[in-house]
């Protein structure tokens, strides 16, 4: 019997990448061929995304995008997993006649049990977990997408923060943390498969472990995730602020596998918005945690996303923010338009933004970001510094491209190589030699001294 070909279109955030992965690990070999065209598959997955309005939109697209290769290609099941059907059950499978089956975000180990119950009906099929609770651990089968040599770990599911403004909660539960032992077994065979990155995340790392009574903190996980031999670069991902203790930054300040680069998701700096946002810090804490982490950690490499529009957000508080930003403080800074999520606290506000203001509020923050940013990178000229080398580059087969220990995956710029060779996976020295906003340039420490010998 042949094997019938499936595709998984993954939306969002590495967590989501993660979930898909395990989904696929799940497909026996022996039954399914995982392919990468769409066009040729038997049966299509869609992954989707549903944190914010924009990626509702993508989600839905992709959806009917993948629906005509039911008529144009040779698609015979069409399904749509993760987070938008897990808020919107009802609504989408009275909207999507063309999908199949409707999985949530807990429901990634039941999909050949659903496969087979969808051919047995042939009925479209909506088997969602009301609550989600499934944790994978280092024995749930995975299939890896992301490069042989950079591998995402999830440490938790789920978020028990209740920021205002967030559906994370509704949608994938409380926080659940994984067992510290099946972390490091994960990364160790991980390791053993060629993995010279490790990107830890969850929607707060900082919080792994508070939910368990094993005594389960980041701090404990992290000083066994070093001891592993043959791994070179930790980076850790969705760091909470008031999380951040001492004794973190102690480790990442003493232990050279833990890259000097935390993603400190902050969303404002204005107290009043802080508070209507729920979050558990201020403009205070913020900027003694900022001056701590500097302090402590020379070349720390600091990584933030802001919320721009909320509820009753003045003009005055904005550029407050926008103040705060060309202060200098981060090297990398993502900006969101605030998005009113049904089901959030902040929904329900008064004062909502109108979109013209969010959206032009955004652009003169992520331009002043850009200026930071520039400046920020102008000093690495000259400076040699580790690279990740992850091929020819998109734009000229004639360059290497790379990433440092400052640039996480897919989020951050590239390293751009304009002398040397080396194998995909191998870490080199590279010398900068320009700079760009957000990408940098070098070639190879020793090219040019193995040139002239």
């Amino acid at each position: 019997m042949s094997r019938e070909k499936v595709c998984l279109v993954s939306l969002g955030c590495p967590k989501n990448l993660v979930d898909a992965e395990v989904m696929l690990g799940h497909l026996p070999p022996d039954r399914f061929e995982i392919i990468t065209q769409e066009e040729a598959a038997d049966i299509l997955i869609i992954n989707t995304c549903a944190f914010i309005s924009d990626a509702q939109e993508e989600s839905v697209d992709t959806i009917l995008e993948a629906a005509r290769f039911k008529d144009e290609g040779q698609c015979r099941m069409l399904i749509v997993t993760g987070c938008l059907p897990q808020r919107y059950r009802e609504e989408l499978a009275a909207e999507l006649p063309e999908v199949d089956l409707f999985m949530g975000t807990g429901d990634a180990a039941r999909i050949v049990e659903l496969i087979d119950q969808w051919k047995a009906e042939q009925n479209q099929l909506n088997a969602i977990s009301a609550e989600p609770q499934a944790l994978y651990d280092h024995m749930t089968p995975r299939a890896k997408a992301s490069p042989f040599y950079s591998a995402y770990v999830k440490i938790a599911e789920g978020c028990s923060n209740h920021c205002s403004y967030c559906i994370i909660p509704k949608l994938r539960g409380m926080l659940r943390s994984r067992n510290i032992n099946s972390i490091v077994a994960e990364v160790r065979k991980l390791v053993t498969e060629g993995v010279k990155e490790v990107n830890l995340i969850a929607q707060d790392i900082t919080a792994f472990g508070q939910d368990r009574s094993d005594g389960a903190t980041l701090e404990k996980l992290l000083q066994e995730l070093v001891k592993i031999e043959g791994l070179n670069w930790l980076r850790l991902l969705y760091a909470y602020p008031d999380g951040i203790s001492d004794e973190l930054i102690d480790l990442i300040a003493t232990e050279d596998k833990i890259c000097n680069y935390l993603d400190l998701p902050l969303q404002h700096i204005n107290d009043d918005i802080l508070s209507m946002m729920n979050r558990r810090i201020d403009e205070q804490g913020i900027r003694q945690l900022i001056s701590r982490l500097r302090e402590r950690i020379p070349g720390m490499t600091l990584r933030t996303s802001f919320i721009v529009g909320f509820p009753g957000e003045t003009d005055a508080q904005y550029q407050q923010l926008l103040e705060f930003v060309e202060e200098g403080h981060f090297d990398r800074v993502g900006v969101f338009r605030y998005s009113r999520e049904e089901g959030t606290a902040a929904a329900k506000l008064d004062q909502q933004v109108d979109e013209t203001i969010k959206k032009r509020r955004l652009d003169k923050l992520m331009k002043a970001q850009s200026r930071v940013s520039f400046r920020k990178h102008r000093p690495l000229v000259g400076k040699v510094v580790p690279v990740l080398i992850e091929g020819y580059s998109e734009e000229t087969e004639l360059l290497l491209q790379g990433r440092s220990p400052s640039q996480a995956p897919d989020i951050d710029g590239l390293v751009y190589v304009t002398s040397g060779q080396a194998d995909v996976g191998d870490i080199v020295d590279l010398k900068i030699t320009d700079t760009t906003e957000y990408d940098l340039i070098g070639e190879m420490v020793g090219f040019e001294e193995s040139l002239d010998s």
